[in-house]
């Protein structure tokens, strides 16, 4: 697999977002969002955080409130809520880019998934509306682990996931994920992309346990559940039924061996090597993700 999947010609590229307006971050206080809005402030871009319950409102099941959030904005950073493959993605996706584009916004940055067949459906229903925008394809987050739903797992003791302990993942950080899209959203060049973005090396489920337990001075253990038995956990966690569901069937489907292969893409991009878990599990422990 190429670094680069996706390129697609066009004949001349966006305008910077200081050319016409803010940076607008749809899911803008998310894991990436965050960090992406952190980055672009850094080199003095200006961004508009649109949110469920944000100053700037944007609710994906609500559209009267999209028009507002992009107007006037220059460039946007897209992460769909509550994942880009359930079903209805691509179409709020293609309606969100339609709208964008009737605001002049054209230079987008769409965070997606790896190996999820409906990530796949909502790249290219955003791509056919705005052929220059940029899709960032991750692997699993790291942060999943410190900010994310795994987090209850590693206090508890015990990761618990519809997958063998074998099974390698290449885990990648969110802070390298937001330097990219920043990159994207900031300087030309990677207009009409699909960038893969991974870990160094893909660490298997039960290595990732032991990667955490080190780090946190916490007995983590990983226990391969079947999906009914991860639904259960995650609807006792808090999560709504339906969606509880949708993410076994998802953890089910991709959790298989098709994410393993790394890419070069962090390093094309920002010209060093990406994060890796050992980095982030240390830098967790010591900023008490676990404590």
């Amino acid at each position: 697999m190429t670094t680069t999947e996706t390129t697609r010609s066009h004949s001349s590229l966006p305008p910077g977002p200081s050319a016409r307006g803010p940076v607008v971050l749809v899911g803008g206080a998310g894991k990436t969002g965050a960090r992406v809005a952190a980055g672009l402030a850094s080199l003095g871009v200006p961004t508009r955080v649109a949110s469920r319950s944000g100053a700037v409102r944007f609710d994906w099941d609500d559209r009267s409130t999209w028009d507002a959030a992009l107007d006037g904005a220059g460039a946007a950073y897209v992460a769909f809520a509550p994942d880009l493959a359930l079903p209805g993605a691509d179409a709020s996706v293609h309606e969100l880019a339609t709208r964008a584009a009737r605001h002049g916004v054209h230079r987008v940055v769409l965070l997606s998934g790896r190996g999820e067949e409906g990530a796949r459906r909502a790249e290219e229903a955003l791509l056919s509306v705005l052929p220059s925008a940029t899709v960032v394809r991750c692997a699993w987050f790291a942060q999943n682990f410190s900010e994310g739903m795994l987090r209850p797992a590693v206090l508890d003791g015990v990761i618990a996931l519809p997958a063998p302990p074998s099974l390698a993942e290449p885990f990648v950080d969110a802070d390298d994920i937001a330097a990219v899209a920043v990159r994207a959203l900031s300087t030309p060049g990677l207009e009409g992309r699909v960038l893969e973005l991974t870990g160094p090396r893909a660490v298997p489920l039960a290595e990732a346990a032991a990667v955490l337990a080190r780090a946190s001075g916490r007995a983590v253990e990983y226990a391969e559940v079947s999906p009914a038995a991860f639904s259960a956990g995650a609807v006792a966690a808090g999560m709504l039924p339906g969606e509880a569901d949708a993410l076994a069937e998802l953890f089910a489907e991709v959790l298989d061996g098709r994410n393993e292969q790394t890419t070069g893409t962090v390093r094309e991009v920002l010209g060093r090597e990406a994060r890796s878990l050992e980095q982030f599990a240390a830098d967790a422990a010591a900023a008490g993700a676990w404590r």
